[in-house]
Order: structure tokens, then sequence, then C-alpha cells
């Protein structure tokens, strides 16, 4: 299972990539049709048509990792295409990766800033 630290972002990409992309060519996705920074140290999510593989794209100190994930027999439940990135948490990245929908109800964060 792929870790998201805090302060990083996660950008999945809208519609289906072709696969046969390499870290380079996906590098090139993520700075033209996610308009992101590929350098910045975000993970960026990509599927195929078939909603059975993903590939997520990162930087990772001195170059870019890429984190395969091929299922045999079920799909992702990948967003809907949108025109821009879908910018999610890494809650809600490691649902998708567990087969679940990101846009399921669950409890919200709250935070304090004091204790009454």
């Amino acid at each position: 299972m792929i870790s998201v630290d805090s302060g990083v972002r996660v950008f999945l990409a809208p519609g289906a990539t072709d696969m046969r992309k390499s870290i380079d060519t996906l590098a090139i996705l993520v700075a033209g049709q996610l308009d992101q920074d590929p350098l910045s140290g975000h993970l960026f999510g990509f599927c195929n048509r078939k909603r059975d593989t993903v590939k997520i794209l990162y930087w990772d100190h001195n170059g870019f990792c890429l984190w395969h994930k091929r299922l045999e027999r079920d799909r992702f439940r990948w967003p809907d295409s949108e025109s821009a990135a879908r910018l999610v948490s890494g809650r809600e990245l490691r649902w998708l990766l567990d087969g679940l929908s990101i846009d399921q109800a669950a409890h919200r964060t709250i935070r304090y800033g004091k204790i009454r």
C-alpha cells in the first residue's frame, strides 16, 4: 500500500489514461493536462479505460517513482470523467485502492483549537 504523508496532495487525472505511458509521458501529462508541477512531491493518479489498472506518479527527492496496481477480477471506482484533476485526501485514495467509492459518506474530521 502506498502511504501519503501530511502535506502531500493527491490529484486524480480525469477520464482514462493509456497505461502504456511511462514515467516521462505521465510527467508531461501532469504538467499539461493536470496543470501541476510533477516535481512537487505530490501524488498523481491515472486509471485505464477498463478501470482495472492504476498508476501513481510522484517525485521522491532525486527521481520519479511509479506505483502500479492491476486488479485481477474487480474494478476501481474511479471518479467519472471531469474536465480538471480531482484533488482527494490520502484517506480517499486508500478507499479507492481498496475498492470503495471516494464519494461515500464518512465521519467528518473535527479539529478543536482548545478544550473547554
